[in-house]
Formats: structure tokens, C-alpha cells, sequence
């Protein structure tokens, strides 16, 4: 029996000791071989085209060529899932690099600790991993269907909660243009990220558009037009005090295997809203938000999930999807516009 061909991965930095860590960290698996390694863009851009490697991992900070001149050239002559590797003082660009059609970044650790490289080892097979499935594609599509028509009361904002991982800064992003059509709306939004982006996720955001993007604290109170990032390395909840409508943001527990988790946001906006509760998965990995979306079904809301036709992967939304409790199936570019006509029809 033929065992599968492992993962061929490019290495692109101008590094020689960053480029020998992540080959040593990738090949510590037998399920990922690293075919090669460039210095900068350009010489990266002309072994994509040779090698076809499945993945690529790319630096932004690079001579002759960049990792945003890359990813565009790499978009339009040899398509390839590229991992951006960043340093934590360059937040702001690593969603530019999403939006040029990043597949995913990783944040590289301040110092190179044995608990830091062992978790950027698992963090980079990881993503590895996923890159070569999205590549291949699969799985199951399921078309849309009609929601339930709810009525909250007049007083209180149309409010969404989202659930994202892998893919969704740029989802994101462009679900929030859409929404812009109805900008009284108030988002909740679980992005998978680490604690050192989701400031920099907040703000880029907010500069984008008519809503009021910022990271979430303790004790925010929801508002028309907010939009609220969930705060990496910590969870978000709503809850009701005092008859006001709030966030919490409490700390992660030991067995937390999602931070922030869509599960908890789901959960805490099932608990608080009650059949106006409205869930949206979209494109990532793994498993969080299907718990969440069978607490919001359960208190009489809506679920509604990215098809995969559009996710850059289709594990979240396939697993809320699997639960049965999904009400709607759609195109991100769907998506939106259908939260504009039920906010609509709500108020």
C-alpha cells in the first residue's frame, strides 16, 4: 500500500538561521519535506514556478524583492498557499499581506525559547497542513435555507456574533463592508488571533469603514455601529447588567483549547439574547463555534455558516454545519447582504 507524498514546502527568508529553524521545525514530522529555500522574493518566485512546492512560508522584510510584491506576482503567475512569518512589531502589515492573498501568518516569537519553538512548531504544521487541503479542496456543499423571521424589540440593536480562524481577517473585513449598508448594526467578532494582532486587526478596521471598530474591554457597552474584536489571549462574552447590554473578557482556563473561543461568544449570546440571538461561521480550522451554535439554536436564534465554496477552509463551517442547527448555508459575499435585509426586517 502507497503511503501519501509528504507536504513540499519553499522556505522564503533572508535569514539563513531563520531559514535553517523553520526546515528543522517542518521536517520534524515525516509528513512535510522542505523541497528548497530563497533569500528574497524574487529568487522564491522563480522556484515556485520550478519547484511547485504546496506551501510556501515568506517573510515581508526581504531585499530585491518583498513578501507584498511576492504575494502579488504569486497570485498571478503560480498560485500558492503562502504562510507569512512576522515579527510582533509588524502587526499592521500582516493584513495588508492577507488582503494581497496570504493564506494564513504566524507570529514569530520574541525569543526562541524551547515552549516558544515547540509552539511555533506545532502552530507551522498545523497550517502546513491545512494549506495542502485547501489546495486539493473536498467536502460536502449544502444550499442555503430561509430563516425564521424574529422581532426583537425596537430598543435593542440588530446585534451579530462571527466566528472565524483561518481566512478570516480579509472575510471579515468584507463582511463588515457589506453590513456598512446597514450601519446601526452591532458585531461581535471571535477571530482567531494572537494577543499581539487583534489591536492592530481593531484598528485596521476601523479605518476602513463607517463602523466603529475597536478591541474589546471589560465593560464595553454595545452600541449601534460598534464593532467589537474579541482581545487575543482572552475570551468575550455578552451579558446583561444592570438592563444594559455589556462585554466581559475574561481570562483563559487551562482547558481552553480555542482563544477566544467561539464557542463561549456563541454561548453568552445565546444566554443574553434569547431567540434574537444570530451566529455566523465563517472560513477556519477546527472545531470552535459548532458547540456555540447548538446553545444559540437551542434559546430559539439563528445559525448561519460560510459555504465552501468561498472558505479558504471549510472546517468551522462544516462542523457547525454537521451539528444540524445551521439555518443558512451562503457565499461570503451572501452573507452580508442577507444581514442587511433581515436587520431590516427586524427593525
Amino acid at each position: 500500500m502507497s503511503s501519501r507524498p509528504p507536504i513540499t514546502v519553499l522556505v522564503i527568508d533572508d535569514s539563513a538561521h531563520n531559514r535553517r529553524t523553520l526546515k528543522q521545525l517542518l521536517e520534524s514530522e515525516p509528513d512535510v519535506q522542505v523541497v528548497d529555500w530563497a533569500a528574497d522574493g524574487e529568487e522564491g518566485l522563480r522556484k515556485v514556478v520550478d519547484l511547485r512546492p504546496d506551501v510556501v512560508t515568506v517573510d515581508l522584510e526581504m531585499p530585491r524583492m518583498g513578501g507584498y510584491t511576492f504575494l502579488r506576482l504569486l497570485r498571478s503567475t503560480a498560485p500558492t498557499p503562502a504562510i507569512v512569518i512576522s515579527s510582533h512589531t509588524h502587526k499592521a502589515d500582516v493584513f495588508k499581506a492577507l488582503e494581497l492573498g496570504a493564506f494564513d501568518f504566524i507570529a514569530r516569537p520574541a525569543k526562541a525559547t524551547t515552549q516558544a519553538l515547540e509552539e511555533l512548531r506545532r502552530e507551522l504544521l498545523e497550517k502546513v497542513r491545512a494549506a495542502r487541503l485547501v489546495r486539493r479542496g473536498g467536502g460536502k456543499r449544502l444550499p442555503g435555507r430561509l430563516p425564521r423571521e424574529l422581532e426583537p424589540p425596537e430598543a435593542s440593536p440588530f446585534i451579530v456574533a462571527v466566528g472565524a480562524s483561518t481566512g478570516g481577517p480579509p472575510a471579515v473585513q468584507r463582511l463588515l463592508e457589506a453590513l456598512s449598508a446597514e450601519p446601526t448594526s452591532c458585531v461581535l467578532v471571535c477571530q482567531h488571533m494572537p494577543a499581539q494582532f487583534t489591536k492592530a486587526f481593531a484598528e485596521r478596521l476601523d479605518s476602513i469603514g463607517p463602523f466603529h471598530v475597536s478591541e474589546a474591554k471589560d465593560g464595553d457597552r454595545l452600541a449601534p455601529g460598534h464593532v467589537f474584536i474579541a482581545p487575543g489571549g482572552r475570551h468575550m462574552l455578552l451579558v446583561e447588567h444592570g438592563g444594559q447590554l455589556v462585554l466581559k473578557t475574561p481570562e483563559v482556563g487551562a482547558k481552553d483549547r480555542y482563544v477566544p473561543s467561539a464557542d463561549r461568544l456563541f454561548a453568552s449570546v445565546a444566554k443574553a439574547l434569547g431567540e434574537r440571538s444570530l451566529a455566523v461561521v465563517l472560513t477556519g480550522m477546527g472545531s470552535d463555534g459548532a458547540s456555540g451554535a447548538r446553545e444559540v439554536h437551542q434559546a430559539g436564534g439563528e445559525v448561519w455558516a460560510e459555504s465552501e465554496e468561498t472558505a479558504v477552509v471549510f472546517g468551522m463551517p462544516q462542523e457547525a454545519i454537521s451539528t444540524g442547527v445551521v439555518k443558512r448555508v451562503l457565499p461570503l459575499g451572501e452573507i452580508g447582504p442577507a444581514l442587511v435585509a433581515l436587520a431590516r426586517r427586524r427593525r
